[in-house]
């Protein structure tokens, strides 16, 4: 999906594919016919972006076969679908029963992580529209803090100089010009916009950037405004933004509130947890066990539907999502031209939806997100 801000920037609106378990090439095409399109026609969409996530596995083999690759394209084209975002944050491994902190690896301490974000970048650049100005590709905040020694600080900011220089080089053989955002995370070595900026700005801004995640920003209790006013101010780009919501507890030491949060806590996640922005515990079930003493709300890294609430007494930081939207395309001009919806979590909600669910719940979300822009005065095209 398509919108122009006031300011002539083509922004684009997709789905990010990493709510689906697939890590070879067929599965992944298999996922255009059975979620891509019939998202798009329960959208009423002429095309629909997807934010697609490509495991390491499938990255590695779609370069190394032009011929894989172009059948992506072929299938992607044939379904109406389009892509200008990679999602590069989960390495591989992103379905299997327990996740958690493995997520996180490999860091940006090692050259797997460096590689693999480059074959993406060359990858979108082959997927992406002709019209598009420039694709994005995210990726994870360095590291978890505690994966972090000295050694891999160093090498990984080297990493970072040749990304930037890969990504410049891409664009002149290719005519094809691919930033990468990093997304700041609670719990990781960029947890907050203020990190972002003393771990970023010294490196080339016209490649790399960050990808703002809006649960991510609310669990932080950082404002929208000063959030992106920070980043503004250090020349740093929202190279796209993740449109998504975090579960919010106002009263959690209430007993009826407790056992709403625990129907939550499920063992695939790492659901990080802050109590009023001040304290915070790696996981929902640790806070629940007692490592938050719950005499202030809680906001918790679990991405839930942007258009519906859950069941009191929790509820979601939608605000938060639409005033962030509202930082970045209310004004004179747009701050970012990549929208992508991210819930991962649709296949872990206390009620998980079938097949038909998630079709219509993925399309009730960007139906949402449509409306918000529109409401911002950005006009949809439908050609």
């Amino acid at each position: 999906m398509r919108f122009r801000h006031r300011d002539g920037t083509l922004v684009h609106l997709a789905y990010c594919t990493n709510v689906h378990a697939a890590e070879d090439l067929d599965g992944v095409v298999a996922q255009l016919s059975r979620f891509g399109e019939p998202v798009r026609h329960a959208c009423g969409a002429g095309r629909l972006g997807l934010g697609l996530w490509l495991a390491r596995p499938v990255a590695a083999g779609l370069v190394a076969d032009p011929a894989a690759l172009r059948r992506l394209r072929t299938e992607l084209a044939a379904r109406g679908l389009e892509v200008v975002t990679l999602n590069g944050f989960p390495y591989r491994g992103f379905h299997e029963p327990t996740v958690k902190y493995t997520v996180y690896h490999p860091n940006w301490g090692t050259a797997l992580r460096a590689r693999y974000t480059m074959d993406l970048a060359r990858l979108l650049a082959a997927l992406l529209p002709e019209d598009a100005a420039r694709g994005s590709v995210s990726t994870l905040p360095l590291a978890w803090r505690s994966d972090w020694p000295a050694a891999a600080r160093r090498g990984a900011h080297e990493r970072l100089d040749r990304l930037a220089a890969g990504l410049a080089e891409l664009a002149g053989e290719t005519g094809k010009r691919v930033r990468v955002g990093f997304e700041p995370e609670p719990g990781c070595v960029i947890e907050t916009t203020a990190q972002a900026v003393e771990h970023l700005a010294r490196h080339d801004r016209d490649w790399l950037g960050v990808c703002l995640d809006t649960c991510h920003l609310a669990v932080a209790f950082e404002r929208p405004a000063d959030a992106l006013a920070r980043l503004a101010a250090a020349g740093l780009d929202v190279v796209k933004v993740q449109a998504s919501c975090a579960l919010q507890a106002d009263a959690p030491s209430d007993p009826d509130t407790r056992r709403a949060l625990e129907s939550f806590a499920e063992d695939r996640f790492l659901h990080q947890c802050s109590e009023g922005g001040l304290r915070r515990t790696d996981d929902l079930g640790a806070a629940l066990a007692g490592e938050l003493s719950g005499r202030a709300p809680w906001r918790v890294h679990f991405h839930l539907p942007l258009h519906t609430d859950p069941a009191p007494p929790l509820r979601s930081t939608r605000p938060q999502l639409s005033a962030t939207l509202a930082a970045l395309f209310g004004g004179a001009h747009a701050r970012t031209d990549h929208v992508e919806v991210e819930t991962y979590t649709w296949r872990v909600l206390p009620d998980s939806p079938t097949d038909t669910g998630l079709i219509a719940g993925l399309a009730a979300e960007l139906a949402w997100t449509r409306r918000e822009l529109i409401a911002l005065g950005l006009r949809e095209e439908t050609a």
